[in-house]
């Protein structure tokens, strides 16, 4: 935890609210408590950082960001990272076995933890939002109490686009929506998340990259 807490306070932060320009709108909806699911769309490794950035500070052990296993614990150093201090839970791209590849998220919802999911699998090119996996509907329906708070980010993709090491400084909007909680039925839970999302991207005006 000490380790995690110096890296956000060191590295993450000042990264965050210096180098990048962040503008925040509706802040207040972000969870205060879990278990929550916080989802964004995705177009870039900073968005998970920048997501546990602004969730509040004492919150930070409690946050568990889900990303693919066959990336991020590849390589023992960054399964090392990826465990200790990003508290990542590893969820299999395909599943080949009977086990639940939810269970892991299902028992952080359950430690009232706060879980960081990106329905569209991998990262998208910016300002392209790819189709939502259903994996979030399955979730949502274990856990129908649990608040689903929908989040768009914008410039992160322009920032840091996928496939580059090298942080551009870049002015960063985040959108956060009104809380979702299980419909009753997957395909209506889909539709009205992704619709949620979608009108957070129209907030605002935006000029168009280059």
């Amino acid at each position: 935890m000490a380790l995690q807490h110096l890296f956000f306070l060191l590295i993450v932060r000042p990264l965050v609210l210096i180098v990048l320009g962040m503008n925040v709108r509706h802040r207040e909806r972000l969870p205060a408590a879990g278990p929550a699911i916080v989802v964004s769309n995705h177009n870039s490794h900073l968005d998970t950082l920048v997501l546990m950035t602004l969730l509040p500070w004492r919150l930070l052990p409690a946050l568990r960001p889900v990303g693919a296993s066959d990336y991020f614990f590849s390589h023992p150093l960054l399964a090392w990272f990826s465990k200790r201090i990003m508290h990542i839970i590893p969820l299999a791209r395909q599943v080949t076995t009977r086990e639940d590849p939810l269970a892991e998220c299902s028992a952080a919802l359950e430690c009232k933890e706060i879980l960081i999911l990106f329905p569209e699998g991998s990262r998208g090119d910016p300002e392209h939002m790819g189709t939502f996996k259903t994996g979030i509907a399955h979730l949502a329906k274990r856990h129908p109490d649990v608040p689903i708070v929908p989040v768009f980010l914008h410039g992160l993709g322009k920032a840091l686009p996928r496939g580059e090491a090298l942080l551009v400084p870049f002015f960063c909007d985040v959108f956060v929506g009104e809380p979702l909680k299980w419909t009753g039925e997957k395909a209506g839970f889909m539709t009205s998340l992704e619709q949620a999302v979608k009108a957070l991207s129209e907030e605002g005006y935006r000029p168009a990259w280059e």
